[in-house]
């Protein structure tokens, strides 16, 4: 019965895991998921048993929580159904093996200590946000956004939070085992790692208190408008909806013209090249020098007398006329893999995606200085790369940008993760974060990572709010995720120095 009952509560534990991100929010469930995880590690009978058992767990996991992505590969792609839901299940298999080196380790070097369990899981969860470009979605620790773990982040990231979590949920094992399974242990063992479980969460529930951000009561407010225009993606490139997209957006941006000071169309908004729509937006730029609103838009962009394509972000200043070849310009970094562009060319002969040929601008840029306001840029995936985002606001920035089109996602759950993502950005980065989409989520987020104003999902609006610059740096700002990292390698270095000092004395005491 057991050989079947870890596989089963493996597989269970990774679809569990997936119901405490948005748009479920049910975030204890995260603790169960991993809770379930380390019983199969720590209690499996073989090596080969742990293994499957945890890729099942990581089947459930990535499959249930990435499903969405079929969406986009099969109904704009044109990927067969069966083939993109396989396409799914093959990166699934692909990311179940980082969870899987986790439990190979922990097996290999006899680990019982919990907090070198959060070391292990953060060493491959770094592996996974690395390798082949990196893939860091469904992070434990943005399960707990609006939780008082959340007060992690600031100090030590998302990652930190992941950390913290992975770390409670081996006491809790460890003391379950000292009173049920291996009851011959001490009660001063079990009473300890049961008062630092509580420990750790007190100390997480108190750094609520602890705040480096305050508002900039020196300087005005910003009014800023989001566009959501609200175009299915199937008509977005439909060249006979071109002229009624366009209009659409016209008539948004005309709507507040002179109201705003800044007006901001999400990601790649024009269906066709930049180039080939000189005039409309020289049309646009004229708005903004008539009524002094500035106007920033995503396009695809065309570096002249080349084929390189870019996903951009451009700014139209009221004092600034538009030209295409001397237009403040944001150029997106990190692409987005099946989608901006196509890693293994096999696939890249069956999908047939728009624009999946797409070059990559430098990985630090400066932000983009509009209204007496600076903003660090990240185009829809980027935002999930925390490092990356922390770069940019390091150069001066004063708010958070991102701009993305999840119409590619339909009303699956991928949007509102992206959103959660988002979210943990302003966090942890202790600035205002402005998310402009062409169906949703679009809002305005805080600098402590809560929702200021959302506008309904798959509506055409407009959303404003009175945005305010921030004064003070987290740590994480400053320091990224060096101290985190640092602390692993410390700890780990002298878990393994203690292991040799053990076996020294064993060694010692049985030759006497």
């Amino acid at each position: 019965m057991l050989t079947y009952l870890f596989p089963i509560s493996a597989l269970l534990g990774g679809i569990i895991g997936v119901f405490a991100y948005a748009p479920f929010n049910y975030s204890f469930l995260a603790f169960i998921s991993l809770l379930l995880l380390l019983t199969v590690i720590k209690y499996s009978k073989t090596n080969k048993q742990t293994l499957f058992s945890v890729f099942l767990w990581g089947m459930g996991y990535f499959t249930f929580g990435l499903n969405w992505i079929n969406i986009s590969v099969h109904q704009f792609g044109g990927l067969p159904t069966i083939a993109a839901y396989a396409l799914v299940v093959l990166l699934a298999a692909y990311l179940s093996l980082f969870p899987m080196l986790f439990a190979w380790l922990i097996r290999k070097l006899a680990i019982n200590q919990s907090i070198i369990f959060a070391i292990l899981w953060t060493f491959t969860e770094f592996l996974r946000g690395w390798l082949f470009s990196g893939f860091p979605w469904l992070q434990f620790g943005y399960t707990q956004i609006d939780t008082f773990f959340a007060s992690i982040a600031p100090f030590f990231g998302v990652q930190g939070i992941t950390f913290v979590m992975v770390w409670l949920s081996a006491l809790v094992l460890n003391v379950i085992d000292s009173l049920f399974i291996n009851k011959q242990r001490h009660w001063l063992l079990t009473s300890s790692q049961a008062l630092l479980a509580i420990l750790l969460v007190g100390i997480s529930y108190y750094s609520q208190q602890i705040s480096f951000i305050k508002p900039n009561t020196t300087e005005k407010p910003l009014t800023i408008t989001l566009v959501q225009g609200n175009i299915e993606q199937q008509l977005k490139w439909n060249p006979d909806y071109l002229y009624q997209s366009l209009d659409i957006h016209k008539n948004l941006v005309e709507s507040q013209l002179g109201k705003s000071d800044i007006i901001i169309l999400p990601e790649s908004v024009l269906p066709l090249l930049e180039n080939q729509l000189e005039p409309y937006i020289t049309m646009l730029s004229r708005f903004s020098q008539q009524s002094h609103s500035a106007i920033l838009l995503g396009t695809i962009y065309q570096k002249p007398n080349t084929e390189q394509l870019f996903n951009s972000l451009i700014a139209l200043k009221p004092e600034q006329p538009y030209s295409i070849d001397n237009v403040p310009r944001y150029l997106k970094h990190h692409l987005v893999p099946f989608g901006e562009y196509i890693p293994l060319s096999w696939i890249k002969n069956i999908l047939d995606i728009p624009f999946s040929d797409m070059s990559e601008g430098p990985y630090t840029q400066v932000p983009l200085d509009v209204k007496g306001a600076k903003f660090a840029n990240a185009i829809c995936y980027e935002i999930i790369f925390d490092n990356q985002v922390r770069h940019s606001v390091q150069n001066g920035a004063d708010f958070i940008l991102t701009v993305s089109n999840d119409a590619w996602f339909g009303t699956s759950i991928g949007p509102w993760q992206h959103f959660q993502m988002a979210r943990m950005r302003a966090l942890e980065l202790g600035k205002p974060l402005i998310r402009a989409t062409n169906t949703g989520v679009t809002a305005f987020i805080d600098a402590h990572g809560k929702i200021i104003s959302q506008a309904p999902q798959f509506q055409q609006t407009t959303l404003t709010a009175q945005v305010t610059k921030v004064v003070g740096k987290t740590p994480f700002a400053a320091l990224g995720s060096t101290p985190l990292y640092l602390l692993s390698v410390v700890l780990f270095i002298l878990h393994l120095v203690g292991s040799v000092m053990r076996r020294v004395l064993v060694r010692r005491v049985v030759g006497k």
